[in-house]
């Protein structure tokens, strides 16, 4: 077994340095290596004791500090998965029931608070064969909405982003095309019915003879209900993200210290809370996409090291144009796409605009500090800060 083993001694010393048990190891052999026979958990631990191969084992101290941080920038809602997918991220690396009990120990309150999704049935061949892509605008009424993209195979998010309202050259541009052009075209885009995923689809449909599997259609729209893996992510980003955000930005509303249909405030609400936001969708999406998937029959594991190959069929980026020639394209080839702003910008100039953030940046040097504070139930900062920049923004536009 030992010399069978040895042409994987790479893909070993990785599992082990990203975390992977001895069991995660033994069961990625078996299902994406094609062992049958042979391969335990006793041979595995045999050829790493023989090739020197040892976990760099993090000390109770280190790992009640790494866990204090990350529920600093995370606040109360992680439980021991997501919170292990956190620590890796950050190149902690610990088990799950090491991360749990200290968790219970040092957070009571908060480890209780935790929500455990049950896994859902999952069915996908390879990396690249289904893409997934839905939106959430749980605060769009404040300028905010998210869009990401995850490969249905692996559950690796490998597109997002946050932006005023629902965009096309926005989320071809920063969701598909990036995604496409690190990893690789995939088979099938899956999305639902709404109209901002256009342009995405119309050059998917393009550059359909790319693909590794021709036979599929290119794409495929459904109720967003029925896009099952994708709907898995938005209760973390909800909880971790855009309730703290939305609670405290409703609290000023009531208090009526924001006036929403004033354009300088609108503007000033969706541009911080767009910032902050980000900030907190790409914690919750390293988080993800380091974790443990539990449930899967066929032993699958923690996202990025699944998708590490990306998919079958790579593109070259002379195929993927940038948005404003993709839809140049889809303006002569099928008509007119539509284009939503929240609100216009005030400033009567850029450097008006830009002055104003130079002076916010001396008032609010780490603006994710404001998130910090807002996900642990501490959103006085933010408010502040918010209403520091409408302040500036206003007298920088008045000068």
């Amino acid at each position: 077994m030992d010399s069978s083993l040895l042409p994987y001694l790479d893909i070993v010393q990785q599992m082990m340095h990203s975390g992977c048990s001895d069991v995660d190891i033994k069961k990625h052999l078996i299902f994406e290596c094609g062992f049958r026979r042979g391969v335990s958990v006793a041979n595995i631990r045999k050829f790493c004791k023989d090739h020197g191969l040892k976990r760099q084992r993090v000390t109770d101290q280190q790992l009640e500090a790494a866990v204090s941080n990350a529920i600093t920038q995370g606040g109360p809602t992680y439980g021991r998965k997501m919170m292990t997918g956190s620590l890796a991220a950050a190149g902690v690396f610990a088990s799950e029931g090491r991360v749990g009990a200290v968790l219970r120990n040092i957070h009571p309150p908060y480890h209780k608070g935790a929500r455990n999704l049950n896994p859902l049935p999952y069915h996908a061949a390879y990396v690249g064969h289904k893409i997934h892509m839905d939106q959430n605008e749980k605060i769009v009424m404040f300028g905010v909405t998210h869009v990401v993209a995850i490969d249905r195979f692996s559950s690796k998010i490998v597109g997002q982003a946050t932006m005023p309202v629902k965009n096309n050259l926005t989320i071809y541009n920063d969701v598909y095309r990036s995604a496409v052009m690190e990893y690789g075209m995939w088979d099938q885009v899956r999305v639902d019915h709404g109209k901002e995923f256009y342009l995405t689809l119309f050059m998917q449909e393009k550059l359909a003879s790319h693909r590794h599997n021709t036979e599929r259609p290119p794409y495929l729209q459904t109720p967003s209900t029925k896009n099952d893996r994708i709907e898995r992510i938005w209760p973390e980003i909800n909880n971790r993200v855009n309730y703290p955000l939305k609670a405290a930005l409703v609290q000023l509303v009531d208090q009526e210290e924001l006036d929403m249909e004033d354009q300088m405030t609108r503007f000033c609400v969706s541009s911080l809370t767009c910032q902050l936001a980000q900030i907190g969708v790409n914690r919750t999406v390293q988080a993800w996409n380091a974790h443990r998937i539990p449930g899967m029959s066929s032993g699958r594991g923690i996202p990025n090291y699944l998708a590490r190959d990306g998919c079958p069929n790579k593109l070259s980026t002379d195929l993927l144009p940038n948005a404003s020639v993709a839809a140049d394209w889809y303006d002569q080839e099928v008509g007119s796409l539509t284009v939503s702003d929240f609100g216009t910008n005030p400033f009567p100039s850029l450097q008006d605009q830009e002055a104003a953030v130079r002076e916010f940046a001396l008032q609010c040097p780490d603006t994710s500090v404001l998130l910090d504070n807002a996900v642990n139930n501490l959103p006085q900062p933010f408010k502040d800060g918010l209403k520091g920049l409408i302040d500036i923004s206003r007298r920088n536009c008045q000068r």
